[in-house]
């Protein structure tokens, strides 16, 4: 019985191992390239189990099929317009699926972490392009950043690796070399400072414009003032001359009237006078008064003082 089962297990061991060495799988994101005695008999695509011959005559190498990320190191460029500026891009790739250049790939580099190097530093030299443009179309809105990285990617494309497909570029980085910012940020300062001194010069232009123009205005009511005041000192002139006229025909008339006009406005608010009705105009309070020929009541001099 013992034995029997040892012979169980030999045989189960031994099918486990037949099997392990027959067979591979292929995930949905992988494709596999198959190597008879050391060379590429062919490429499987279709995820599942498959067979392969046994132990040292069939080879399984799998590619990984999705995307891949790489990244340049920072570039030194000269730009059209002669700034010198460091770029830096990144650009996603994937393995070619198509069975001829999936061999490519696999005789040429064999793994993607080896393909990552070769595209890395192809991408570095593509980077070159970035010099068919000046820095103002680099940086900034409605710059031709992404225009750049379409030629980059173009370019990319008609000297692709074996078995590659690039796929985006992007630039990640456009920056200048300290002294070149240095050179750049005064530049800018001093267009800035240029900008600022024309602003100001028109704000005191259109500040000299609007107060000429209401100076002018100012005149304009001033001297309408002057006119209009003269004329109504013409007309107030007039009247009085003929008011004066009129009152110096009957003066004992106008002297009354006066006197009359000085009383009213003298006890209009409720005030206590001690004054000397002898005397104008007070004296028309006083009952005791004489009148003239016209009945006008006169002021007299005071009584002499009783001894």
């Amino acid at each position: 019985m013992t034995r029997t089962i040892g012979i169980v297990v030999g045989a189960l061991i031994v099918l486990v191992l037949v099997l392990y060495n027959t067979t591979y799988t292929v995930n949905f994101h992988e494709l596999a390239v198959v190597t008879r005695f050391g060379k590429p008999a062919g490429v499987v695509a279709e995820p599942g189990l498959h067979l392969k011959a046994p132990f040292f005559i069939d080879q399984v190498t799998r590619l990984d099929t999705r995307q891949q990320l790489i990244e340049s190191p920072l570039e030194t460029v000269l730009t059209r317009d002669g700034q010198q500026v460091l770029v830096q891009a990144f650009m996603t790739w994937r393995v070619d699926t198509t069975p001829e250049e999936a061999l490519r790939f696999f005789t040429s580099y064999s793994s993607v972490d080896g393909a990552s190097s070769a595209l890395e530093t192809q991408l570095q030299g593509a980077l070159r392009a970035i010099g068919g443009y000046a820095f103002g179309d680099l940086v900034g809105q409605g710059g031709k950043l992404p225009e750049a990285e379409a030629t980059i990617l173009e370019d990319l494309k008609k000297t692709r690796l074996a078995g590659t497909m690039p796929l985006t570029v992007g630039i990640s980085q456009v920056v200048l070399p300290n002294k070149t910012s240095v050179a750049v940020l005064r530049r800018m300062a001093a267009v800035q400072e240029t900008l600022a001194n024309l602003e100001e010069a028109k704000g005191a232009s259109a500040a000299e414009a609007v107060k000429s123009q209401a100076k002018s205005q100012a005149d304009i009511i001033m001297n309408f003032a002057d006119q209009w005041a003269a004329r109504i000192e013409a007309k107030g002139n007039e009247e009085a001359t003929r008011y004066y006229q009129e009152m110096k025909a009957e003066a004992e008339l106008a002297i009354f009237l006066a006197w009359l006009d000085t009383l009213k406005a003298s006890l209009s608010n409720s005030t206590t006078y001690i004054t000397d009705t002898t005397r104008a105009p007070f004296h028309l309070i006083d009952l005791d008064s004489p009148v003239d020929a016209k009945g006008i009541p006169q002021p007299r001099a005071a009584s002499p003082a009783k001894k």
